[in-house]
């Protein structure tokens, strides 16, 4: 089986000469470069914290099927134990990281990428919160914050009504949401567990991995991490995946590793140059992406894998992102996965897709919702609506 490519890419390429015209790649060819580094042309055989690592994370922030159903759909013979496991070893957390939303990601990668990633909950907090918080000593606060979440997991509600008691004059919700973004805060088990669940309790990084963060993260290291996964890329694709901004330098001090390509539009694309980039023509199978997928994220121009007259159909908003099908690599309906009445076991797979499909690809998208119902470990029953305008 196909194995993820290096999380932290080796040797570099050779210069590219600034009077090189760089080959330009199809939104077709980004596509499939896009698929293969994300395991969705050919399930890998992999542990799950490889995969895990090697996406620099699966978002998290609707508990607990995003990251179970992300990898159901990248490696072969998956099952939720195996996830589970991980989150309750601490060998796999949930925090706050790219674009100030929840992650799941390695132990190792939450202790260096939170550092990183620390300007953009800056930026975060002071949009808004900062009113809330004019005049306060946010050094004192967060020591508080810490001692208490510390002391045992906390809700933010908790949190903030314990802050507030020495602060009547204050928001809870403020300085409860200041602790989360000045510290490393992660979401303890039951909570994201397949088949349990519980509120979103939070303590220190620090505290659950008995570590203290990573004093000298790479920016440049999170970068080439983010082409392996998600390449080939803009500046702006990169600030888009991990929130934070000034880049161009970066990948300018980059460029001598790197190859150099230009999009349909004429954009300069950064790549690895061992990365996989399959021929436009690559068969790709159908395949369901879980809810909230950072394939669908981490990118400026999406139009790789999601067309732009379906985007308004499986983003809201609201920030919902729903799940998603893919047939021949692009999004072309949405489906869910629901759970039977309370006390039955049965489970629904609703697929819609967004225009006729093909017969072979209506087939395979029915197989494939049935491996997920398998997946989820109860009876049930698939269901592939009629396209609806």
């Amino acid at each position: 089986m196909a194995k993820p490519p290096p999380s932290r890419p080796g040797a570099p390429a050779a210069p590219v000469s600034p009077g090189d015209v760089p080959d330009v790649l199809s939104t077709r060819a980004l596509g499939r470069a896009l698929l293969a580094r994300q395991h969705l042309i050919e399930r890998a055989a992999v542990p799950p914290a490889a995969m895990v690592e090697h996406l620099v994370g699966m978002q998290a922030q609707a508990a607990p099927q995003p990251p179970y159903l992300g990898l159901w759909a990248r490696l072969e013979g998956f099952t939720p134990g195996a996830l589970t496991e991980l989150i309750e070893r601490r060998e796999v957390v949930r925090t706050a990281l790219q674009r100030g939303t929840i992650h799941l990601v390695t132990a190792a990668d939450c202790l260096t990428l939170r550092p990183l990633v620390q300007p953009v909950l800056d930026q975060a907090l002071r949009s808004n919160y900062g009113r809330y918080l004019a005049g306060l000593d946010l050094g004192e606060l967060a020591a508080e914050g810490r001692r208490l979440v510390e002391q045992q997991p906390r809700t933010f509600q908790q949190l903030g009504a314990l802050l507030g008691a020495g602060l009547p004059e204050r928001d809870p919700a403020a300085l409860a949401q200041a602790v989360r973004c000045i510290l490393p805060l992660v979401q303890v088990p039951p909570r994201g567990i397949w088949g349990r669940g519980g509120p979103a309790a939070h303590t220190t990084a620090e505290h659950w991995l008995g570590r203290p963060l990573d004093q000298d993260p790479a920016l440049d290291d999170l970068v080439l991490r983010y082409l392996a996964a998600f390449g080939p890329a803009t500046v702006a694709d990169v600030q888009k995946w991990c929130g934070l901004t000034r880049l161009t330098q970066v990948l300018k001090r980059l460029a001598p590793q790197l190859m150099t390509f230009r999009d349909e539009h004429g954009r300069l694309l950064y790549d690895l140059p061992d990365a996989p980039r399959p021929d436009a023509d690559t068969p790709v199978p159908v395949r369901l992406v879980a809810p909230f997928d950072n394939l669908l994220l981490s990118h400026a121009d999406r139009t790789r894998v999601l067309p732009e007259e379906y985007r308004g159909r499986v983003m809201s908003h609201n920030g919902i992102v729903l799940g998603t099908l893919l047939v021949d690599g692009l999004v072309a309906g949405s489906w869910e996965l629901t759970e039977g009445r309370e006390g039955s076991a049965d489970r629904l797979v609703r697929v819609r897709p967004f225009a006729a499909l093909r017969r072979a690809d209506a087939a395979a998208a029915e197989a494939e919702a049935g491996r997920l119902l398998e997946f989820a470990g109860g009876a049930g029953e698939v269901r592939i609506e009629a396209p609806q305008g």
